[in-house]
């Protein structure tokens, strides 16, 4: 593959399942809905997606990924069996941006908090045993608040694992939007310079002036009624505001999709200035967005120099002047499902 890499061709053709390919590569699982029996061909009992990365010293990595239907999973990396989906995000770090992309303004806390911990799983690797020791006590907490009668020593053991881990978590994330701030802003003056400044609180699901353990002392007997822990991490969430209002009511179509990927180029350039790069999937770009907003985000995905494979329906629909540039793009056409090289991509 080429740095960057567009696949054209008409709808149904085939081009989002081999942004879905890399994805279930990086991730082990798709980005559509249905899960794996959906993609299993009929008759068949699995699914096995491979290919290889290139590592920046030139060599490849073979990943693999085999799905059953009966829900049953195999990871192979370098040509070994695993059992980490987190070793499989390791070695091939990606970004989705789609039409569900705009959930991370317009849906639930969950998508944002979502891409909080993306960025952080991958920038603070010694906060992975936190973040996991966090839900189990998060889980085991909840699972006493259900339970009719409560050993008070029980869950003293479970709430005071929970607070310490919490805060650590928190805390991680509240850094990672720091970063993101100083890479995000000159990202959105540059795609989107009519939206003006944009800004991100961080909103950490419990009140900033106290401690979380004095938070859960002080709502125990109401998590207790509950039935469940009602504030902390799990309650988390980014408020994005355009002159003090929500983004997501105020913002066009097209602007909310330029802010999305101005917040999505931000985590690829956070996570290239720790580790190395990240591949970006977008599938349809120019949807929502005119020939110049187009153009924008292909010259900030130059200029970061990172690895993308872009689907659209035509190839006039992505600037002549980005094919025609310096930049290493190749593009693809797709039919029926046989992927084919256009040879030159600038006359095509």
């Amino acid at each position: 593959m080429s740095l960057h890499n567009v696949i054209c061709g008409i709808n149904g053709s085939g081009k989002t399942s081999l942004l879905e390919a890399a994805h279930i590569l990086g991730t082990a699982r798709s980005f559509r809905a249905g899960g794996a029996k959906s993609l299993i061909t009929h008759g068949k009992q699995t699914y096995v997606v491979q290919g290889d990365r290139r590592t920046p010293g030139g060599g490849n990595v073979s990943l693999g990924v085999q799905r059953q239907k009966g829900g049953g999973m195999s990871l192979r990396i370098a040509g070994e069996p695993s059992r980490s989906v987190s070793q499989l995000a390791d070695e091939l770090p990606l970004l989705l941006i789609n039409a569900d992309s705009f959930d991370l303004l317009v849906g639930e806390p969950a998508n944002r908090r979502r891409f909080m911990d993306w960025g952080v799983f991958h920038v603070e690797h010694n906060l992975r045993d936190h973040r996991r020791r966090f839900q189990r006590a998060l889980t085991q907490r909840n699972h006493l608040l259900r339970r009719g009668k409560l050993q008070a020593s029980e869950l003293e053991v479970w709430t005071r694992d929970l607070a310490v881990h919490a805060e650590l978590v928190s805390a991680g994330r509240d850094r990672f939007l720091s970063a993101l701030r100083g890479v995000f802003e000159p990202l959105v003056s540059e795609l989107a310079p009519e939206i003006g400044p944009v800004e991100l609180a961080y909103r950490r699901g419990w009140d900033a002036s106290s401690s979380y353990a004095d938070t859960l002392q002080r709502s125990l007997a109401s998590d207790q009624e509950q039935g469940f822990t009602q504030s902390g991490p799990q309650r988390a969430d980014i408020r994005v505001t355009v002159g003090g209002y929500s983004a997501a009511d105020t913002l066009s179509r097209g602007q909310q999709k330029l802010l999305v990927c101005a917040l999505k180029l931000a985590q690829g350039q956070i996570l290239a200035g720790q580790q190395g790069g990240v591949l970006y999937l977008i599938d349809d770009l120019p949807s929502e967005l005119d020939a110049e907003r187009c153009e924008r985000v292909c010259r900030a995905l130059g200029a970061m120099r990172v690895q993308t494979m872009i689907t659209c329906v035509s190839r006039s629909a992505i600037p002549a002047q980005w094919l025609g540039s310096d930049e290493e793009v190749a593009m693809f056409h797709v039919e029926q499902g046989c992927v084919s090289l256009v040879s030159d991509a600038n006359n095509q």
